[in-house]
């Protein structure tokens, strides 16, 4: 079956931009139309704004799968996998019946914020076009992390109608299989499992290999992930993050976000598979070459200037918050994300403290800190940006408003050449991404786990 799957990946043409979120959905009703026999389109929920969700139902065999994308609404190659796999399904009836599911494919769970990114959909993909049309909602409104959460004085029932609807599909299917497709920004390939086999991981990891792909293996997503295999983590809950968090004496009290679809679909024994794939490699990434300072400077100048990043963005923001007259989805992200700035700074610090950051760092190690850097002053910087047009644009001109979007103009084409100096990226082909998940959900399901 692997070798199957390979010739698969190997027929995936070269894909030139991402696909919005219009061209999506005409996607899967053409899949339908074509294919009458086996498919069909159904309206499972709607957006907070008002539009309507739409799954595709592939028949295919007794068993149930779920793949949906956009959770993230930055995160668009997940689209363009779910589109291919439904063609590729729809078209092939042999290998629907050796797989055995009927499958419910979501090509877009969040339009509303997919549409706020589709402004650098379109080639050359940068760091600077990206974090100048970025959009990412607060963590209450993504559909990946506001599902019910009642962990350690943490209470969250908030559930945003996207993920009401993604609910209501687990629960009428029960699903054996769920797929929640994601991308990284920077270095390589990695996947969350519920448990695997040395064959599963061996098929995930060989997968990216036969694309030129690099595997995650520099600093992790998160410090507390466990590792599998090289590039395969077991999923993450908010419940881990809580325990995280107290762990190392950081209050987790201002928790404001829910649990993870993963933990959402543990109540139905699923099997799941999350696969994150970056847009930009670089080298660093993944290279384990000892540095001559410790790992604890490392994370200590995270620290700081992350610190710094925070002074700048909140002291612009509060200069302005009092004329701000639209509660956009943009100003609720920043008054979620900017919080957490200073967090993030304790908790580098947390760890800097411990024996273990004593070692030497590695050039992964200072590359994730520099990426991290970058990508916060890149996509907060960009979304305050939009904020403060958005005031201009419909006439709320005030001194304030004025005078901070000169100065953080100037501040983001300032940030923009740091990132493409200091993190120093080369874009990925949309095709080799795409074909990354679509193969690794078929290596998922094919695989006895």
């Amino acid at each position: 079956m692997f070798e199957r799957i390979l010739r698969l990946v190997d027929g995936i043409p070269e894909i030139d931009r991402f696909l919005g979120v219009d061209d999506l959905l005409a996607g899967i009703d053409a899949v339908a139309r074509q294919h009458g026999d086996c498919a069909s389109v159904r309206r499972i929920g709607t957006s907070r704004l008002g539009e309507a969700l739409w799954s595709l139902t592939i028949e295919g065999g007794p068993k149930q799968a779920v793949v949906f994308a956009a959770v993230h609404p930055n995160e668009p190659v997940g689209g363009q996998t779910s589109l291919h796999l439904a063609r590729t399904l729809a078209a092939d009836a042999s290998l629907r019946a050796d797989l055995g599911y009927t499958w419910h494919i979501i090509p877009c769970i969040d339009p509303d914020g997919t549409r706020l990114n589709e402004g650098w959909f379109e080639p050359p993909l940068t760091m600077r076009r990206y974090g100048r049309n970025f959009y990412r909602p607060a963590g209450r409104e993504q559909v990946e992390w506001s599902f019910p959460l009642a962990y350690k004085g943490v209470f969250f029932d908030a559930v945003i109608p996207e993920t009401v609807a993604l609910m209501r599909l687990f629960d009428e299917t029960k699903p054996d299989f769920m797929c929640s497709l994601h991308n990284a920004e920077y270095g390589g390939v990695y996947y969350y499992v519920d448990s695997t086999t040395p064959e599963l991981s061996r098929a995930l990891s060989a997968i990216p290999e036969h694309l030129g792909l690099p595997l995650q293996t520099g600093e992790n997503e998160e410090p507390y992930m466990r590792e599998f295999s090289p590039g395969v983590y077991l999923g993450l809950s908010a419940r881990q993050h809580i325990d995280y968090l107290e762990s190392i004496g950081v209050d987790h009290s201002d928790f404001d976000a829910g649990e993870s679809s993963m933990s959402y679909v543990e109540r139905y024994g699923t099997r799941y598979l999350i696969s994150e794939v970056p847009y930009w490699t670089n080298e660093d990434s993944r290279d384990k070459t000892p540095l001559d300072v410790s790992y604890a400077v490392v994370l200590r100048e995270r620290a700081k200037e992350l610190t710094e990043a925070d002074r700048v963005l909140s002291g612009l923001m509060s200069s302005v918050r009092n004329d701000l007259s639209v509660s956009s989805p943009y100003r609720r992200a920043l008054d979620a994300f900017l919080p957490g700035l200073t967090k993030q700074a304790r908790i580098a610090t947390a760890a800097a403290d411990g024996s273990s950051a004593e070692r030497l760092a590695v050039v992964a190690e200072r590359f994730h800190s520099e990426e991290v850097l970058q990508s916060v002053r890149m996509r907060l910087g960009g979304m305050l940006l939009s904020t403060l047009e958005g005031e201009l644009a419909i006439g709320n001109g005030t001194p304030a408003i004025r005078a901070a979007h000169t100065e953080l103009t100037e501040v983001f084409e300032h940030w923009a050449d740091l990132a493409e100096a200091a993190v120093p990226a080369t874009a990925i082909p949309i095709r080799k991404l795409v074909a990354t998940q679509f193969g690794a959900i078929l290596a998922a399901v094919s695989t006895p786990r």
